[in-house]
């Protein structure tokens, strides 16, 4: 063999050589990729068998189940016990139609672990992360979570991403308002604190009162006379005041509507000319939150019921977790009002 085509088979040997040196590398990427791939598709899988039968969404909070497995978030499981109440019907799973309640149903924590685990995105910056430390990020950490300037209370409207904030405070306008300028913006901050005042002001004057009565109430649940029975609830007689007493509760709202107000209304069981307020607060044995309203009523031998006030609570979405109750309770207070004999 000459030298040329010696040195002709060495340049081809080594050009096969760095040929091979690629395709492996080829071949170690796409291994990545298909188990990139795989772990998405098993994600969404178990995304699937874990979300709730009614919304079919991933369980945010605690999850129930049924005695045959079917998963239910916590809202909607309340929702259906209280249309259930509605509708004055067996409340049954949306799946396989067996009965359910709060004491045959349990809490699957091996569920919520699960979900807990899954990785979800921020709402704010779209980083992926675990669904346990997601509410920590987007509170405390996301540099795009959404913050008001500090100068809010002074009228300033700004709201943006928590890394621009500094930028917009440094250069924000309000802190060199006239006085004017600072009074006007003043005034809804003052309105909102002169009304929770003056709610507070009424009940401290209320309780120096000479005659007041406190009553903690177990509303139970019944049906109207009426063509469509409606639901309703009732106290059993109550003493207050030298005399009997009952409330009344009604459901504005049916089972095909999302928001649902509980009002109610105090009765008296005689015939005494009686001047009183009253309010209603949350039950010792209770943890439904409510934001306390004073009614007044003149009582007499011919009104004997007060009108219908609405029973507000911190969450309206509360309502159904008191209609799935076997009862509501509540804690109820009447001032009489002095000269009122």
């Amino acid at each position: 063999m000459s030298e040329e085509e010696a040195e002709g088979s060495i340049q081809v040997e080594d050009t096969s050589e760095k040929e091979n040196i690629e395709p492996p590398l080829k071949k170690a990427k796409l291994r990545e990729d298909k188990h990139i791939d795989r772990l998405g598709k098993l994600e969404a899988r178990l995304s699937d068998i874990l979300s709730c039968t009614v919304c079919l969404d991933l369980p945010s909070k605690s999850v129930f189940q049924c005695r045959n497995g079917h998963l239910m978030c916590a809202s909607c499981f309340t929702h259906l016990l209280a249309d259930s109440r509605l509708k004055n019907e067996q409340p049954t799973c949306p799946n396989c139609r067996t009965e359910i309640n709060r004491n045959i149903c349990s809490r699957n924590l091996a569920v919520e672990k699960t979900i807990s685990e899954l990785p979800t995105e921020c709402s704010h910056c779209s980083q992926e992360l675990p669904r346990s430390s997601l509410r920590n990020h987007e509170e405390k950490e996301c540099l795009n979570r959404p913050v008001h300037c500090k100068f809010k209370r002074i009228g300033c409207l700004w709201r943006g991403p928590f890394h621009k904030l500094r930028d917009h405070e440094e250069k924000c306008a309000h802190p060199g308002m006239t006085g004017l300028q600072l009074m006007e913006s003043l005034e809804v901050v003052d309105k909102r604190h002169k009304d929770e005042m003056e709610l507070f002001q009424n009940i401290v004057t209320l309780l120096s009162h000479e005659k007041i009565a406190i009553n903690d109430l177990q509303l139970k649940p019944y049906r109207s006379d009426d063509y469509i029975p409606q639901l309703c609830y009732e106290s059993s007689r109550f003493s207050a005041l030298g005399q009997q007493w009952v409330v009344k509760a009604n459901v504005v709202g049916n089972e095909k509507t999302v928001k649902r107000i509980l009002t109610y209304q105090l009765v008296q069981k005689g015939k005494t000319n009686l001047n009183v307020k009253f309010l209603m607060l949350q039950s010792p044995f209770s943890d439904l939150i409510i934001k306390p309203e004073v009614h007044q009523q003149q009582f007499t031998c011919d009104v004997q019921e007060s009108g219908y006030h609405d029973l507000i609570l911190s969450d309206p979405l509360e309502c159904n977790k008191m209609l799935e109750a076997n009862s509501i309770k509540l804690r109820m207070i009447i001032f009489q009002i002095p000269g009122s004999d």
